[in-house]
């Protein structure tokens, strides 16, 4: 179905590049100082190509701009962070800046962080709006979109491709794969290089207005440092508490993970203990054994995959420069296009490592939290 998934199910925070380079370890990937300063340039890049596209095609999305923070989870994350500050600003112009511990209420109504970041280039958005708005900026333009016709198969056919698919055959001049969580088997040289990873979400019932207003004072999205990561931010009504994370790295029992989620939840914030949740949801996000987004061609197949968490900017860029590549109207090669996109002898598109990985950086984030 169009949209489903974790296009349109997401978190809805859209980041000017602070999370490029970083995977599901929470670990930054080491390349060279002008590579990352490309990529981060191409981050910012892509940030302004989904301001421009919302203003442009008029996509009522409750577009937000009021910047992220990054709680520290502990002193050394916090240190870590500082020492990020100076690229992500230069490359990136991401307006960061380091929040301390004395000063953390400012950015949230918690004790729970060693203070974080702030990224004043980072907003918010309503996901299935925004992809509502670019679906029909497509059928504006007349562009045909096909739902429930999965490909069976792709073959040559002179220059171009056939295209078998549970509704009938169709001839392509070029083909794009940018299957990204759900990657197949239809693709097992890309499957390989994708790591699908469950994300869940749960929604608060609607809050009192002076503890809806109290939570996050400045309006922003915020995450934290932690291996097992939460993500969460108020609901664009200002009304209830969308809370993010990784409740468990695979899919899972929904009931089980919001209760997760609420144990997380209310360890930010106790107040809202004994608040209800009326809505819990999940999908899937695909990061890369490098950490980083890729797009390239394959056996003559193009790709943009592996946004490691940052899809909604990342995918839309990806996919525009895909498209620009293919109409050989690129004037300069994306920072992401690069023909090294790694896989693992032992990986072959099962994640089957994934709850013991999930155990084990659920054992670092304690143990650093209690050396900290």
């Amino acid at each position: 179905a169009l949209g489903e998934g974790a296009s349109t199910r997401n978190g809805g925070a859209v980041s000017g590049g602070v999370n490029v380079g970083k995977g599901f370890s929470g670990k930054t990937s080491e390349v060279d100082a002008s590579r990352t300063a490309s990529m981060l340039s191409d981050a910012y890049d892509a940030f302004a190509l989904v301001e421009r596209l919302i203003e442009e095609e008029r996509i009522d999305c409750f577009w937000q701009k009021r910047g992220r923070f990054q709680g520290a989870w502990t002193p050394a994350h916090f240190a870590y962070q500082q020492s990020r500050l100076a690229s992500l600003n230069e490359s990136a112009q991401s307006g960061a800046y380091m929040v301390p511990r004395d000063r953390q209420r400012d950015e949230i109504a918690s004790d729970y962080y060693y203070g974080g970041m702030v990224v004043e280039r980072s907003g918010s958005i309503h996901p299935a709006l925004y992809y509502k708005g670019l679906l029909d900026a497509c059928r504006r333009r007349g562009i045909a979109v096909c739902a429930d016709a999965a490909v069976v198969s792709m073959e040559r056919s002179g220059a171009g491709w056939r295209v078998s698919t549970s509704r009938g055959v169709t001839d392509a001049g070029e083909v794009v794969i940018a299957t990204n969580g759900y990657t197949g088997a239809l693709t097992p040289r890309l499957r390989r290089r994708v790591v699908p990873i469950a994300s869940h979400i749960i929604a608060t019932e609607e809050l009192p207005d002076d503890l809806a207003r109290s939570l996050v004072p400045n309006g922003r999205t915020l995450s934290d440092t932690k291996r097992v990561l939460c993500y969460y931010r108020m609901s664009p009504d200002g009304k209830r508490m969308v809370f993010g994370g990784r409740a468990r790295f695979t899919q899972a029992d929904p009931l089980h993970c919001a209760r997760v989620l609420y144990t997380y939840m209310t360890k930010r914030f106790p107040q809202l203990a004994g608040v209800r949740i009326t809505h819990g949801w999940t999908g899937n996000t695909a990061f890369t054994l490098d950490a980083l987004p890729h797009m390239g061609e394959d056996e003559g197949l193009h790709y943009a995959l592996g946004c490691n968490g940052s899809g909604i900017a990342m995918m839309t860029y990806l996919g525009y420069q895909t498209a620009r590549k293919i109409a050989r109207a690129a004037n300069y090669a994306c920072a992401f296009d690069n023909a090294d996109f790694p896989d693992h002898a032992l990986y072959n598109g099962n994640p089957w490592f994934l709850p013991l990985v999930g155990s084990y950086y659920r054992l670092r984030d304690r143990l650093d939290r209690m050396l900290a």
